[in-house]
């Protein structure tokens, strides 16, 4: 399949890499420019006249080993004309700019898959797309299908493919056609989710990233290297199961089936142990990490706390769900990183969340 990648990063290169050994024909651009930047810095091939996409090698190591070269594109606009699927591979406080980049350059028929979704960003670009009289398909992962450590601008290493992931569709009719494409680029292990917020409501991360940033701020403050799941000691774990605890009254109180953090890690990792804390102490005896974030701007809390916990006491309030341990880490987040995340969310105003109710966010995701 001819398949679009927008995203330079760990998880951008890996989809690359593993849907170019499949077969595909992969393209990737950077909104920022920064692959076009290596390209032209490698002195890579231009495959036809000034305008025409450049040539990357990429090689993968660890659990996907390959090497091959990638078609960069230049713009948004060459990208998604090369392209039948398009997988938007950026940290999530970039979803917003990079879709309005791309949807003049959508034409009806596209599907775009979102690894992964948060914040229901996948619901503004549908609804986006669709006042632009676009009919395409988007897709939405809960969390991502690799773990990935980019080790330089052309070096990737696959450290996870997981065995099992939840995705989405809008509109929610393209549910069927939507699981067989994933499975056809990524394979088995695909299950549907009930609807996009389902999707939103699956990912663990903010929850787990967020008291393992803050509890250890002065290691990331000295950039000590930690390993994070050994510093995921019983007390940051209480915390993290606290907030775990409210996300799961916030699916009920959607109606929506959501796995545990417990039984998040024993999907994705194939954990035994049943507490979080032992299951934390199991990870860190098998992998040794991976290691805790070292840069003041760590995604645990800039793309975690507005695109994770801030959403979630939105929806909190919208459903009078309490959220006390969500709002606290927000508050705690805010502190110490001297910024107010919950003003950083720039997809709560555009999708209108606060003006809406439970009934009426399930029929648009419907």
């Amino acid at each position: 399949m001819r398949v679009g990648i927008v995203g330079a990063g760990s998880i951008a290169l890996a989809n690359a890499a593993w849907l170019g050994s499949q077969g595909h024909a992969v393209m990737l651009w950077s909104p920022r420019g920064v692959a076009a930047e290596v390209a032209a810095k490698a002195d890579a091939e231009v495959v036809q006249g000034v305008d025409a996409p450049r040539v990357m090698h990429v090689q993968a190591s660890g659990v996907l080993q390959t090497s091959l070269n990638l078609a960069i594109a230049n713009t948004a606009q060459q990208l998604c004309a090369a392209a039948d699927v398009l997988l938007i591979a950026v940290p999530t406080n970039a979803h917003k700019a990079v879709m309005d980049g791309l949807l003049p350059a959508l034409r009806s028929g596209h599907t775009v898959i979102v690894s992964s979704m948060a914040s229901l960003s996948s619901l503004y670009l549908f609804e986006a797309a669709a006042r632009l009289g676009k009919q395409i398909a988007v897709a939405s992962f809960g969390t991502t299908v690799f773990t990935a450590r980019r080790e330089s601008p052309t070096q990737v290493r696959v450290l996870t493919r997981r065995a099992a992931l939840g995705v989405s569709a809008l509109p929610h009719a393209q549910t069927p056609t939507v699981l067989a494409l994933c499975t056809e680029l990524f394979g088995d292990g695909f299950t549907p989710h009930a609807h996009t917020l389902a999707s939103a409501l699956t990912n663990t991360n903010p929850a787990a990233h967020v008291p393992l940033a803050l509890f250890n701020w002065t290691r990331i403050e000295r950039a000590e290297a930690w390993p994070q799941y050994h510093y995921m000691t019983p007390r940051v774990a209480a915390v993290i199961e606290q907030l775990d605890a409210e996300r799961m009254a916030l699916a009920q109180a959607f109606g929506v089936q959501a796995r545990s953090m417990e039984q998040h890690f024993a999907q994705s990792f194939g954990t035994q142990s049943v507490t979080l804390a032992d299951i934390a102490s199991e990870l860190h005896a098998k992998r040794g990490g991976p290691p805790g974030p070292t840069d003041l701007n760590t995604r645990y809390l800039s793309e975690d706390v507005p695109f994770g916990l801030v959403f979630c006491a939105a929806l909190g309030r919208m459903a009078g769900v309490p959220m006390q341990a969500t709002q606290t880490m927000i508050d705690a987040a805010s502190l110490v990183a001297g910024q107010d995340f919950a003003q950083a969310n720039d997809l709560l105003a555009p999708l209108a969340l606060e003006q809406e109710t439970v009934t009426g966010l399930l029929r648009r995701v419907s």
